[in-house]
């Protein structure tokens, strides 16, 4: 980081300490500016969120190359979700410890292992995980999804899986084979809200290590609270099942 524009970063956490700073950095040809921004998140003190406008605002300006927030009174150690978001919007982040003073920067790696990561809701959750595995087997790609956190506890808010999957490009079927993403009712929800592959009786996945005992059908999926995992889909996951879509692209 250019040594101006970390003096900017590192102005900007003072004046908000205790409370994260956040910002953006952009590039205007060959000039690099650091655009500090409002952190609208519930608990300033413990998490950050851009502004829209604020985000909006930079991209007038010039071209977003960097995401940065400081850590007040803790380590520059990205956190799981700050390693979930690198990811998912596929830019450099930049963590400030402060007062401590110490910068790290995390880049994506465009390669997320599909089993043990972290729960991270609208980053590394069931959606994207069903999404990456598409991607990684059969080559698919999906728009970006925004889904706000216990969208599913609202009996007149949408119902997200049942009113995306068409638009997407599933079709409901009866009887599921491998590449179908089967979506469940979890805990006390309104709507469907947990969705998985299934994997049929072959749980390996390519690359990635795979401890899975039985006869199958095998699910992968992630819920809430744990890592991302491979379970035999019977019992109360079969009980839990709303939709079996397919993609009008299956192999």
């Amino acid at each position: 980081m250019l040594k101006h524009i970390l003096k900017a970063v590192q102005a900007h956490a003072a004046a908000e300490y205790p409370r994260e700073c956040c910002g953006l950095l952009i590039s205007i040809g060959r000039k690099q500016q650091y655009i500090p921004c409002t952190n609208n998140a519930y608990d300033p003190c413990e998490e950050f969120r851009i502004a829209p406008e604020d985000f909006a605002a930079a991209e007038d300006m010039g071209q977003v190359i960097g995401i940065v927030h400081s850590h007040p009174d803790a380590t520059s150690r990205p956190s799981p979700r700050d390693l979930a978001m690198c990811e998912a919007t596929e830019l450099p982040w930049h963590i400030l410890s402060w007062p401590e003073g110490d910068l790290r920067t995390v880049v994506p790696t465009g390669n997320t292992p599909l089993l043990a990561r972290p729960f991270v809701h609208g980053a590394w959750d069931c959606w994207q995980v069903c999404a990456d595995w598409y991607k990684r087997e059969w080559g698919l790609e999906f728009d970006t999804f925004k889904r706000e956190d216990g969208w599913w506890e609202h009996a007149d808010g949408p119902s997200l899986y049942e009113q995306a999957y068409e638009a997407a490009g599933f079709e409901r079927v009866g009887t599921p084979q491998r590449g179908d993403m089967i979506v469940m009712d979890v805990g006390r929800t309104k709507h469907p809200n947990h969705a998985g592959i299934y994997l049929g009786s072959d749980p390996n996945l390519p690359g990635e290590p795979t401890a899975v005992y039985g006869a199958g059908p095998f699910l992968l999926h992630h819920i809430y609270g744990r890592p991302s995992e491979i379970v035999i889909f019977g019992g109360p996951w079969h009980e839990r099942t709303r939709l079996i879509l397919r993609h009008r692209d299956a192999r």
